[in-house]
C-alpha cells in the first residue's frame, strides 16, 4: 500500500467521501471484471460492484491495514456473489449470456485479420459458455484460482469450505472444461490420484 492511497483509507474512515471516490477509481474496473467474470451478465455484474462498493463505503471505519486494500474489497466482492448465490439458487433456467469482455480477449495478440478476430471471438464465446456451465461455486472458485491468482487456503478461507472442497472444485472446472471446449491431454500429464498410495 502506497503513502497516498494509506492517506486516502484515512481521509475516508473519516468521512471524506472524495478520498474514497478516488480509491473506488483505482479499483473499479478490477471489481466490475471480476464480478463480470462470475455472474456473465453485465447488468447483474453492474449490480453487484455497486453492491460491493456501498458495502465497503459503509464498512471502511472497519478497515485495519492488516491485509491489502484491494484484499479487502475483494472478500466485501466475494460476500456479495455468495449472497447473490444464496438469492437466486431457486432460479433455474437458461439465460442469454450477453457480451462481456474478457481481458485475455483484448490483448489477443492485437491482430486484425478477420480469419484471426472470428477465431477469437468463437474462442471467446465458447470459453463463456463453458464458464456459464459450471456450478457458481466452481466458477467462483475457478476465477479465484486461476483470476486472481489466490492459494487454496486464501480461496477456502475467503469462500467458507475446505481446501479439499476447493481442490476438488477447480479440479472438476478444470475438466469440464476441457470437455466443453474439447481439450485432449496428453496421457503424459494424467497422474492417477491413487498413485503410489499402495
Amino acid at each position: 500500500m502506497t503513502d497516498s492511497e494509506a492517506e486516502l483509507i484515512r481521509q475516508a474512515q473519516r468521512a471524506d467521501s472524495e478520498a474514497f471516490c478516488v480509491l473506488a477509481e483505482r479499483y473499479e474496473r478490477r471489481i466490475y471484471s471480476l464480478a463480470l467474470h462470475y455472474c456473465q451478465d453485465m447488468q447483474d455484474a453492474e449490480d453487484l460492484s455497486q453492491e460491493a462498493w456501498l458495502r465497503a463505503y459503509r464498512a471502511i471505519h472497519t478497515f485495519r491495514g492488516e491485509s491489502s486494500f484491494y484484499t479487502w474489497l475483494r472478500r466485501i466482492t466475494i460476500n456479495c456473489f455468495l449472497n447473490y448465490r444464496r438469492a437466486r439458487s431457486s432460479y433455474r433456467g437458461t439465460q442469454d449470456i450477453e457480451a462481456c469482455s474478457l481481458d485475455f480477449a483484448s490483448q489477443a495478440n492485437g491482430t486484425s485479420g478477420s480469419e484471426t478476430t472470428l477465431h477469437n471471438r468463437i474462442l471467446l464465446e465458447n470459453v463463456k459458455q463453458a464458464l456459464f456451465e459450471l456450478t457458481a461455486q466452481q466458477r467462483l472458485i475457478f476465477l479465484l484460482k486461476h483470476y486472481e491468482g489466490m492459494t487454496y487456503e486464501e480461496i477456502s478461507e475467503a469462500v467458507g469450505c475446505s481446501t479439499g472442497t476447493a481442490k476438488k472444485s477447480v479440479s472438476r472446472a478444470i475438466n469440464k472444461l476441457r470437455t466443453r471446449l474439447d481439450i485432449a491431454v496428453p496421457d503424459a500429464e494424467c497422474v492417477p490420484c491413487t498413485a503410489g498410495e499402495f
